[in-house]
């Protein structure tokens, strides 16, 4: 892939946000990860898609959702293409039971997560948030994801997507 070098993840933890090092430390999937270093510059789909070549539909995205019915806020993780857009309003929502669901604010997001906002990844996340995989990335060869910081990149196989902490592949989670 496009002149970045990724190398294993679990020898390269320090480029990595605190909780996402973490969970990969203790996840037996972690032995198919791996990690390259990119300028944070970059690190927004669009931008790192053209300084590096790599597929629109090689690049996933993790998008934080939260959702309200009464005072009960349920948090998700939606992991999805970056050819795709989560299907927030009627997926995401019946899957937190929530009257009205959207993404977190900058703020929260990067508070809950423990993450930089344009790094947040699906893995490290709060272990009561469900990952909704969107089925689509489990086609893929592989993914590139972020680490949890705007200055690196995660790629893994789009199938151990499945496998992830909390996990839950979703038909039709993206439009």
């Amino acid at each position: 892939m496009s002149g970045l070098h990724f190398r294993p993840v679990l020898d390269h933890l320090d480029l990595l946000a605190r909780p996402v090092a973490e969970a990969l430390t203790a996840w037996p999937g972690s032995e198919h990860v791996e990690v390259a270093e990119i300028d944070p510059a970059v690190s927004d789909t669009a931008a790192f898609v053209e300084a590096t070549g790599i597929s629109l539909s090689d690049s996933a995205n993790c998008v934080v959702v939260g959702g309200r019915r009464g005072e009960l806020e349920r948090v998700a993780a939606c992991l999805l293409l970056a050819t795709t857009r989560a299907n927030v309003n009627s997926v995401v929502r019946k899957r937190l039971d929530a009257r009205r669901a959207s993404f977190l604010s900058m703020d929260t997001a990067v508070e809950r997560t423990g993450m930089e906002y344009g790094g947040i990844t699906p893995i490290g996340l709060p272990e009561d948030w469900p990952v909704l995989v969107d089925s689509a990335v489990l086609e893929r060869e592989s993914i590139v994801v972020g680490a949890g910081v705007r200055g690196a990149k995660l790629r893994l196989p789009g199938a151990l997507a499945a496998e992830l902490p909390g996990a839950e592949v979703v038909e039709g989670l993206a439009t």
